[in-house]
């Protein structure tokens, strides 16, 4: 019979990606439409669900607040993962509504026509958004090591599944058939997977983070590790045993590696599951228990210490994802 650590380092011989991907799922998934005469714009506010936009046809560009124009073609898609605040245009001078102000009419469960300024009754640009809402916050480790926004036409060419999702997810709006929402979610669950993969794989070409973690195996299998069970109160000695190195060695190449020390990791990845639990409704002395602290004061110094609040702080304000309208209520851009 495999003990504890058997078991987990069993469960860890398949890649690390994988493993890390159990841990991140999509909650819950919205989609609007909607076909656009230039010139147009939409201002997005910052969500703590991810945003997606699809270019069935014509073009865009869309820019960050703290990022630059990019392109978007026909058939390109872009995911930003955390949410951030960004503008979708025509150019860049195009006049921007919010998105807020944007009208919509329920086709199906989870899909919406958008009623949006300077609609085209043809030709045009039209747009398919999102919004995607991960098990985890925004300010989870391991979105927090993503990219501000993720191209799929940057990566398309190294993954030929792509393209094929998209025009999946695009038929599946396009019938608004009975059911067509939860397959959404599940196309959506694959699609997002398979992008992070790719970008994993062929992108950026980082040598720190998550990035490099993954790529290395011994690294990568800690990490998955430590996400994996994030109630497991980790030391060196154990994560070292992991990677297969001296407790000296395993420190050094962590933090070469992920650009920072193992503790600290392991303390942000503890500290945010506790978070969501809070949010959950869980008391703070059931938090610390599962956690393993002896008492809940020490609980609460070193969650202040990694979250910057206390977790009083998190019990009184609730979920501010699971405050969002029920996932009938949020809308993303498309409508034809």
């Amino acid at each position: 019979m495999l003990d504890h650590s058997s078991k987990l380092t069993s469960d860890l011989t398949s890649d690390p990606l994988t493993e890390m991907l159990r841990g991140l799922r999509l909650d819950g998934v919205d989609y609007g439409r909607c076909r656009l005469a230039e010139p147009w714009g939409t201002a997005f506010p910052a969500q703590d669900a991810a945003r997606f936009h699809f270019i069935k046809c014509g073009r865009a560009i869309i820019k960050t607040e703290t990022g630059n124009w990019q392109e978007l073609k026909t058939g390109d898609a872009v995911l930003i993962p955390r949410g951030e605040a960004h503008v979708l245009a025509s150019a860049a001078d195009a006049p921007t509504l919010p998105f807020e102000h944007y009208g919509r009419k329920e086709v199906c469960t989870g899909i919406y026509d958008l009623k949006c300024r300077n609609t085209a009754e043809s030709g045009g640009t039209l747009v398919f958004s999102g919004s995607l809402r991960f098990n985890v916050d925004r300010l989870h480790p391991l979105l927090q090591m993503m990219p501000e926004t993720m191209l799929t036409s940057d990566l398309a060419k190294d993954d030929p599944a792509i393209p094929h999702l998209l025009e999946a997810m695009t038929r599946e709006v396009d019938m608004d058939r009975v059911g067509a929402g939860g397959i959404l979610a599940r196309l959506a669950d694959v699609l997002m997977a398979t992008m992070i993969r790719t970008w994993v794989e062929h992108g950026c070409g980082e040598t720190r983070g998550w990035i490099a973690a993954v790529r290395s195996p011994d690294v990568g299998r800690v990490l998955a590790a430590i996400h994996l069970q994030p109630e497991r109160d980790w030391n060196n000695v154990e994560l070292a045993r992991l990677m297969g190195i001296s407790r000296s060695g395993f420190a050094e190449r962590f933090a070469r590696v992920v650009g920072e020390t193992p503790a600290r990791y392991v303390a942000r990845v503890r500290m945010h599951q506790a978070r969501l639990w809070l949010k959950d409704g869980m008391r703070v002395a059931m938090v610390a228990e599962r956690l393993g602290y002896d008492a809940e004061a020490s609980f609460s110094r070193a969650f202040k210490r990694v979250i910057g609040d206390p977790p009083s702080h998190y019990r009184s304000k609730g979920d501010p994802v699971r405050a969002m309208p029920p996932l009938a209520a949020v809308s993303l851009v498309a409508a034809e």
